[in-house]
């Protein structure tokens, strides 16, 4: 690929004569390019074109920057879809749910064993004292 910034005539023509791996880009290396995309005369096509990648990465790493995902990445914060998140929470939902309904059960179970406590003192008979006799 090619790194001249503009194509004066389309007489250049790139050909791939091997498989390339994906390439990797850095979090400053993508802050470094979104800035470039905002200096005035610049555009996301012209930026793309001159790297060799498809805009929609671009466009995509704007997006996720505005969303903070960059800033996550980071700081060596993980990223996670949203559906993966919504799952997460409707699952701590479910817990929280589950939580509610055992602390109940168990303040009724000891209110329970209060009650039966004070019901066999009450039916015991008097324990002898020393004025009783036998």
């Amino acid at each position: 690929m090619t790194n001249t910034k503009e194509y004066p005539d389309m007489s250049a023509i790139e050909v791939i004569t091997s498989v390339q791996r994906r390439r990797r880009w850095s979090v400053e290396e993508k802050r470094a390019i979104l800035e470039e995309v905002e200096q005035p005369g610049n555009s996301i096509s012209s930026v793309a074109r001159r790297l060799g990648v498809n805009p929609n990465l671009l466009f995509r790493w704007r997006k996720l920057q505005r969303e903070g995902a960059l800033v996550a990445i980071g700081a060596d914060e993980g990223v996670v879809p949203v559906s993966e998140v919504k799952q997460l929470k409707a699952r701590v939902r479910e817990l929280e749910r589950l939580l509610g309904k055992k602390t109940m059960e168990a303040e009724i179970l000891k209110e329970a064993i209060a009650i039966a406590r004070e019901k066999k003192l009450l039916l015991l008979p008097p324990l002898p004292g020393k004025d009783f006799s036998r």
